[in-house]
């Protein structure tokens, strides 16, 4: 970096850091929010989805859903480790939180973050049995599959590296959720089911994305944390939906 050259003109430029000493006091709030609410979100989805590894209908299934929450609790972790490399209290997060908590089924809270975490919204509502959580884990996972390709590229290098990383494994998640939607799609009372269960989370899910026209968006752009809007992101995966949802009749 140039001597000539302030940290954010660097940041601007599509400069990396590489650790906290020289992160700028704004960088450092928007990098911490955007750990916190990787690290919320992995957190109360592992807690939320662990309940319905006992509606599995089979061992094969039972433990991919084990998989699920253990890795998701592990990337949770991961990012944990990084968040205490700038001085956050990692130590609450081992402390009694309610990650299982839920909304009323009909709740519809937006894009509102609740409950004293920085989880994003969708993690609020609650799954109702096995098909339900299926087909939620295939939309969310195919959402957190877009946003970790843009996360994977954030100007913090050991996030970027850690999200490389934590980004397979996701996608993994995301193809044995589809491979159990196909097995519930295969009856035709399978497929209304899984059907009203998409039209029930994909607003859901949609609103996890942010609103278009983010007026923060332009910040953390300049920080190297954001390269593309929140409308690109959320056409990505509506995109990707729409083709998944096609193939298994849907």
């Amino acid at each position: 970096m140039s001597e000539a050259m302030t940290i954010e003109d660097y940041l601007a430029a599509g400069g990396l850091l590489t650790a906290p000493d020289n992160a700028p006091p704004r960088y450092r709030g928007e990098l911490m929010r955007l750990m916190a609410t990787f690290v919320d979100s992995e957190l109360a989805g592992s807690a939320g989805f662990a309940d319905s590894i006992n509606h599995a209908p089979g061992v094969k299934e039972r433990i991919a859903a084990a998989r699920i929450v253990l890795e998701k609790t592990d990337h949770a972790e991961r990012v944990l480790d990084i968040m205490g490399s700038f001085g956050a209290d990692t130590a609450r997060y081992a402390a009694h939180h309610p990650w299982a908590a839920r909304l009323a089924r009909d709740a519809d809270i937006g894009a509102a973050r609740l409950g004293g975490d920085m989880r994003l919204s969708v993690f609020h509502y609650p799954l109702q049995g096995w098909v339900d959580a299926v087909t939620m884990n295939v939309l969310m996972g195919l959402a957190v599959g877009v946003q970790l390709e843009e996360f994977a590229k954030v100007s913090y290098a050991p996030l970027a590296e850690a999200f490389r990383f934590i980004a397979p494994r996701e996608r993994r998640h995301a193809e044995l959720g589809l491979e159990g939607l196909a097995k519930i799609a295969a009856s035709e009372n399978g497929r209304a089911e899984a059907r009203a269960a998409v039209a029930y989370w994909r607003p859901r899910v949609a609103a996890s994305f942010g609103g278009a026209g983010s007026a923060r968006f332009a910040t953390l752009q300049r920080f190297g944390l954001r390269h593309r809007p929140n409308e690109a992101l959320l056409a990505d995966w509506s995109a990707g939906l729409d083709e998944a949802l096609g193939k298994l009749g849907l």
